[in-house]
């Protein structure tokens, strides 16, 4: 059961929420000033609090500090009269979850509530995670179904010797699983070497994987070693391994067979001990069918399949990669960052992510360089959070939605994500705020234009 603590020096107030609350099945505490919230948030920990901000002596604002203090993962919810909408705004950028305006119903009560302890139940998900997998598979973030039997294989396969081949769309972390396996393997002290089989030119590629002798063809000026033999006693990461020219590809699958090959322009056989790994985004199994892959090649790299989900099947875990995201580049940017605001996080759960985590990753980089508050909004986001979203639900970018439909979609859900903001909105929309009037009149919601704030 849930505790929560409702401070507000009006009677009227407190005993409204105290009754929804716990008709809602909580267990609620109370506090009629802010002085004795303090003397509440001292004693225990709470899983959430209401506070009103305007109370003499202690205000909500210190109340909050010292809650964030003493208990940074427990949500806290201001709650504002009219005309006090500046002091929300600060709340928000100190931390606060939400901010609940009077007056206000059992129905939005609840619902901030049931938002502020998930958001709560995530934050502390995400540590006990971090924590779990703390020296192990600790860069690779997950808790779906999905994901878990990815870790589940990989404690499996990392100590044997298999040859793995790592599949999954761009952006998906193909690599990260690659150095996770070679790091919890036997071969972790000895080298890593990645080659881009995509990034060659075809031929220079049977160079880049055996070394050539000085003089094998014009330009080798030098005897030089291949990948295969830097990564021997380690493990090669072949990476888009489907760009390998078909030529080329005996002469992989013998050093994967034999364990030897030999250097271009050399008829001396070496011997290596290299574990291989292969990453494609492509179905090789299609392209065994057409012809550009040999099945041989194919059945002796497949002997451990690693399939990793696109990000838009596994949304649960979006809350915990941005936290490890925005952990790492508030680091390493010299700002604190504890989060990601309410409606800001809504829209990033929404967003198909064409990109994958690469893209999540990007996003969250550009978010937390450009915030202004240590709190990140829907306004630090780029643009194209929103236009993904433009035309969301199941007749998404359908045949007969009109460009005007979309684009009524893409400015509401603006308006919405920055509270009705019309400068932002403007901002983000790449439009001018006069603009952006306009269009909601030409659309039929002058009352809405009207409504908008300018600024």
């Amino acid at each position: 059961m849930a505790e929560i603590l409702i401070v507000d020096d009006e009677k009227l107030v407190r005993d409204f929420l105290q009754e929804t609350l716990s008709q809602g099945g909580y267990s609620v505490r109370t506090a009629d000033n802010g002085e004795a919230g303090l003397k509440e948030v001292g004693d225990r920990e709470f899983d959430l609090v209401f506070t009103d901000v305007k109370m003499p002596h202690t205000s909500g604002i210190d109340l909050l500090k010292a809650v964030k203090q003493s208990s940074p993962f427990t949500s806290v919810v201001v709650i504002t009269a009219y005309g006090t909408v500046a002091d929300a705004v600060e709340a928000m950028k100190l931390g606060a979850f939400d901010y609940l305006p009077k007056p206000f119903t059992p129905e939005h009560i609840e619902v901030t509530a049931k938002k502020a302890l998930e958001y709560r139940r995530l934050l502390l998900e995400n540590r006990h995670l971090k924590k779990e997998l703390a020296g192990k598979f600790e860069n690779i973030i997950g808790r779906t179904p999905s994901m878990k039997k990815v870790f589940d294989l990989l404690e499996s396969v990392a100590p044997s010797r298999a040859t793995v081949l790592v599949i999954g769309e761009s952006g998906t972390g193909k690599e990260l699983i690659a150095r996770a396996i070679h790091l919890y393997s036997s071969r972790k002290e000895s080298p890593f070497v990645r080659v881009n089989c995509a990034a060659l030119p075809e031929g220079l590629i049977e160079s880049e994987l055996f070394g050539h002798e000085k003089g094998a063809f014009t330009g080798a000026l030098r005897q030089t070693r291949g990948r295969f033999e830097m990564a021997d006693g380690g493990t090669l990461l072949l990476d888009e391994i489907s760009e390998i020219p078909i030529g080329l590809q005996a002469k992989l699958l013998r050093v994967l067979q034999e364990r030897e090959f030999e250097r271009v322009g050399s008829g001396y056989t070496l011997k290596v001990d290299v574990r291989v790994i292969a990453t494609t985004n492509r179905n090789l199994a299609e392209a065994v069918k057409k012809g550009s892959f040999r099945e041989d090649l194919y059945y002796r790299l497949n002997v451990v399949k690693v399939e990793m989900p696109p990000l838009r099947e596994r949304k649960e875990d979006i809350p915990l990669l941005a936290a490890h995201f925005i952990q790492k580049y508030a680091a390493e940017n010299g700002k604190k960052i504890d989060g990601v605001a309410p409606r800001a996080l809504s829209l990033l759960t929404d967003y198909p992510w064409p990109g994958n985590v690469r893209e999540l990753e990007n996003f969250i980089e550009r978010a937390v360089v450009v915030a202004q508050s240590n709190i990140l909004s829907p306004s630090d986001f780029p643009k194209e959070l929103l236009l993904g979203l433009a035309a969301d639900g199941e007749d998404r970018l359908r045949p007969g939605v009109t460009i005007e439909e979309v684009e009524k979609r893409l400015i509401l859900k603006t308006l919405d994500a920055v509270e009705g903001n019309k400068t932002k909105a403007a901002q983000m929309l790449g439009i001018t705020a006069r603009t952006l009037h306009n269009k909601l009149a030409e659309y039929g919601l002058k009352e809405k234009a009207e409504q908008v704030p300018a600024e």
